[in-house]
């Protein structure tokens, strides 16, 4: 099921589900194995775009939001803690007088989300598994002020939203890249991961910015980027950066790719970043992307670059500028040259 605690649960009895229940699953990892409740009326709601994919290819009724109405709701504790309160919040609202699960790891907050939930409502068990929890009650009005919130602005004005990338506002990665972006950035280009658009739209006060494919797999901060982005000159993709592909080949993209899917640093996912930047380019097209200092990026960069420099940065992140991608089939005949 790749829910350990849930699979453990159920299969020792410690929880029990009402037969034919109707089930909701509220941002669960991209890895579970929906098809387990085969014959149950299943829901799953996913903002991740990958994850998404996946379920529908499963054949599973998936969405950016359920409604319901469910008989039991499992939660995905994620780790932004005002999101967390959200879908316990969404929970009760879709499961009424029905039950709610919340699973979640230690480093994702379930202790303190225990702890909350208790101050306002009984428990009805929990138990201890694979670095985490899992706890369960029955729904009621007691979470009605945790609703997550909608956008709104923040500082200096951009619109975000909790459990969004950087939701109290610009992060310090994203501003030293828009400090190092060339003035002479020219023709139409991809922000691959754009978030809540704040590169964006420094790249559209460029003159010769003529169009940017804005390329973001959260729904939620996709959702903020269009609120922050009004211009004709942006197209929005709801997609997967390391697979989505261009309407036409670009002149440049710019990007600050995430380096973790938990809180274990993953250099792997920049990585593809890069991979998909350089199928994404013109043959003289050109890639600027920010990443914290301990990233192994250069090797992966000269692999699918003929030129690579780093830009002006500081202490914590380096600019790295990549300029005529290699072409796959050519790989080793660019690097003799």
């Amino acid at each position: 099921m790749t829910l350990p605690r849930l699979d453990h649960a159920l299969q020792t009895a410690a929880l029990e589900l009402p037969p034919d229940a109707r089930l909701a699953f509220l941002e669960p990892n991209a890895e579970f194995d929906v098809t387990a409740f085969e014959g149950a009326s299943v829901q799953v709601q996913q903002n991740d775009k990958p994850g998404y994919d996946r379920f529908a290819a499963l054949g599973a009724t998936v969405a950016t939001h359920v409604d319901g109405p469910v008989d039991v709701v499992h939660v995905t504790l994620p780790r932004s803690r005002e999101l967390a309160r959200g879908l316990i919040a969404q929970a009760q609202e879709i499961a009424p007088e029905g039950l709610v699960i919340v699973d979640g790891a230690k480093t994702d907050g379930i202790d303190p989300a225990l702890k909350a939930v208790k101050a306002r409502t009984e428990i009805d068990g929990q138990l201890s598994k694979a670095h985490g929890k899992l706890f369960w009650f029955r729904a009621s009005d007691a979470f009605s002020d945790w609703t997550l919130p909608a956008p709104a602005p923040v500082t200096e004005g951009w619109i975000t939203q909790p459990g969004v990338f950087s939701a109290d506002g610009p992060d310090a990665g994203s501003q030293a890249l828009v400090a190092a972006l060339p003035p002479s950035l020219k023709g139409q280009g991809a922000d691959l991961g754009g978030g809540w658009g704040f590169l964006t739209r420094h790249l559209l006060a460029l003159p010769k910015v003529t169009h940017v494919e804005f390329v973001e797999a959260d729904h939620r901060a996709l959702t903020c980027a269009k609120l922050n982005l009004d211009d004709d000159r942006v197209a929005f993709h709801w997609a997967d950066a390391t697979t989505w592909g261009a309407p036409a080949s670009l002149d440049w993209v710019v990007t600050n790719p995430p380096f973790h899917t938990s809180r274990t640093p993953d250099a792997s996912l920049g990585q593809a970043f890069i991979a998909s930047a350089a199928r994404l380019l013109k043959p003289k097209g050109q890639l600027i992307l920010v990443a914290n200092r301990h990233l192994p990026y250069e090797t992966t960069l000269a692999a699918r670059f003929v030129h690579v420099k780093e830009l002006e940065g500081d202490a914590r992140f380096k600019i790295l500028h990549a300029e005529q991608p290699r072409s796959p089939d050519r790989s080793g005949a660019s690097r003799r040259r």
